[in-house]
């Protein structure tokens, strides 16, 4: 499907608009409790269950319950292109990483989507290690859009609008994911409120698209990329 125009359809849809706790699964322990960065629902258990679906993407079983809470939202474009429905046609690689060790203009920034040879990568960055499991799935479904070496502003604002709108859907699911202390539900939270401003005044993406604009690490992209020829 052509990537362009299944994210205009997202838009339309949405009302037209960027330690880990690991378990043992050893002998039970009555005692056992869910991570604060998991809804109730993925125990231990099921966590177990779900983990041959999504081990190709890297070995934080975070990004197994990020993946999965990406069901019934907007996200299943971004998780089935994780899982390899994408152009390298192939999984792609999640890794917690120093992002300033890539390159010291990413220190700063929350997530990169890389391409190396004919392998797609997401690298996070490693403060979010304790991000709550919904607010990693929204950063997923943006960072997923970006699947070769070339990026745009245009494709920075779909990505962006994207991560909003699945944040909003898994709030809806997932309501607990809302930790507000949490410094990527900031951002979440933060790009939801422009969301919902554009939504007001008819133009959902507007405000999002500002956002973009302004943002120093962006100052050097062109307008447009492949697929995404409409700023």
């Amino acid at each position: 499907m052509n990537l362009k125009r299944f994210i205009t359809r997202i838009l339309a849809i949405s009302i037209i608009f960027t330690g880990i706790h690991g378990f043992s699964y050893g002998a039970k322990t009555p005692d056992l409790t869910v991570p604060h960065q998991y809804p109730a629902k993925y125990t231990p258990e099921y966590i177990k269950q779900i983990t041959p679906n999504y081990k190709e993407v890297g070995k934080d079983e975070v990004f197994y319950v990020a993946l999965d809470m990406l069901k019934d939202t907007e996200g299943m474009f971004s998780r089935n292109a994780i899982l390899g429905n994408n152009l390298s046609q192939k999984p792609v690689k999640i890794e917690f990483r120093n992002l300033g060790q890539i390159n010291q203009e990413y220190a700063t920034f929350d997530a990169l989507g890389w391409k190396k040879g004919k392998n797609l990568y997401i690298y996070i960055n490693q403060k979010h290690k304790d991000a709550p499991a919904g607010a990693i799935a929204a950063l997923l479904a943006h960072e997923a859009l970006h699947q070769d070496e070339f990026n745009s502003l245009a494709e920075e604002t779909y990505a962006w609008t994207m991560e909003a709108v699945v944040w909003d859907d898994i709030l809806k699911i997932y309501p607990e994911a809302n930790q507000e202390s949490n410094s990527l539900v900031k951002r979440e939270n933060t790009l939801k409120k422009l969301l919902e401003k554009g939504r007001q005044a008819g133009k959902p993406s507007q405000y999002i698209k500002k956002a973009v604009l302004q943002n120093e690490g962006y100052k050097k992209l062109p307008s447009y990329s492949p697929g995404f020829d409409k700023l």
